[in-house]
């Protein structure tokens, strides 16, 4: 099913021609659950992994606080959560039996060493024929994404991977795809197929020319519009366009041999916000009578930080230089 981004309030580069230099294509991924394959664009699904190549495992540093769950519960709980929620009506309790009740309560007693070494988990795969915005090194179709499900000292959040490969290449999948027994619960992304949809965005405002900037922000008072939030930067998990700063100032990210770096992923926490400017027309329709979980706006159940989204930059020059992270 395509998801289609509702038209914008209103046409900014109508109103403010001198901004449409700097319109940029992203991509939506638009991730809504299912049972993606090896060979499948996803979030959360089996990876294009070849049975030969050892499966990474983090060797850095992690924050040892707070709690921390063994994989299988978490599925295990989710389960249970949306059966329960889905036989809910909205505006009644929910309806947990006995058994599940004290499921739950065993799942949630459990504790796990957070001195177990981590396998990384599978977070997403990306094949360029799904993903316009998508650029790979030459021979090159898809990129691979995993990350360590731990916060890390440096950044507060996972430590990401970034595999390229050329899938034609890959003629032995391995079949059973190792995962960490230690996680944070948030960090766990539930499999979903992807509903890639083109789109144009427009700079954070602090990268504006000044002069452009103050007047947009003048007729944002005078006219009742938000940039930010309905006309620049599009909500949910995308590939290019720009990047946003709202939870701190731009800071530049530089890579180590001087390049400007470019964006490459956004990883949100939700696919739209409380405004549901940003919602997909075919999300929009009745609800159900019952509860949904996961709920339609956050369908990989990811959390990044307090509901942030993690931005992932890479170098322009080459790529095999690192990538770097922000939290935002």
């Amino acid at each position: 099913m395509t998801r289609t981004t509702p038209p914008r309030p209103v046409d900014i580069a109508a109103v403010f021609p001198e901004i449409a230099p700097f319109a940029r294509t992203a991509t939506r991924l638009h991730p809504r659950p299912g049972t993606p394959g090896v060979r499948d664009s996803s979030v959360g699904g089996p990876l294009l992994w070849p049975s030969g190549e050892p499966w990474p495992v983090c060797t850095e540093p992690h924050e040892n606080e707070g709690d921390f769950v063994r994989l299988d519960a978490e599925r295990r709980r989710r389960r249970l959560l949306s059966a329960a929620w889905g036989r809910t009506r909205r505006g009644e309790r929910s309806a947990f039996t006995p058994e599940e009740h004290d499921e739950l309560r065993r799942l949630d007693g459990e504790t796990a060493d957070p001195d177990t070494p981590t396998t990384m988990l599978a977070v997403a795969q990306l094949y360029l024929r799904d993903v316009p915005d998508l650029v790979g090194p030459p021979g090159a179709d898809v990129l691979q994404i995993l990350w360590c499900p731990r916060d890390h000292d440096y950044i507060h959040c996972p430590a990401l991977e970034l595999r390229w490969r050329r899938s034609a290449e890959v003629t032995d999948v391995l079949a059973e795809q190792p995962e960490p027994e230690v996680m944070e619960y948030e960090y766990l992304p539930n499999p979903c197929v992807l509903h890639p949809e083109q789109f144009v965005e427009y700079p954070y405002d602090d990268f504006l020319p000044g002069d452009l900037r103050e007047r947009i922000r003048a007729w944002e008072k005078s006219s009742g519009n938000r940039y930010f939030y309905e006309l620049s930067i599009a909500d949910g998990w995308k590939v290019g366009g720009y990047a946003a700063w709202n939870l701190t100032d731009p800071m530049p990210m530089v890579c180590d041999c001087g390049a400007d770096m470019e964006l490459l992923l956004r990883i949100d926490s939700s696919e739209w916000d409380g405004t549901q400017s940003w919602r997909p027309i075919e999300d929009a329709g009745p609800e159900s009578e019952f509860h949904e979980h996961p709920s339609r706006s956050t369908p990989t159940e990811i959390v990044i930080g307090r509901g942030y989204s993690l931005w992932v930059f890479t170098c322009p020059i080459s790529f095999d230089h690192p990538h770097r992270l922000s939290m935002q």
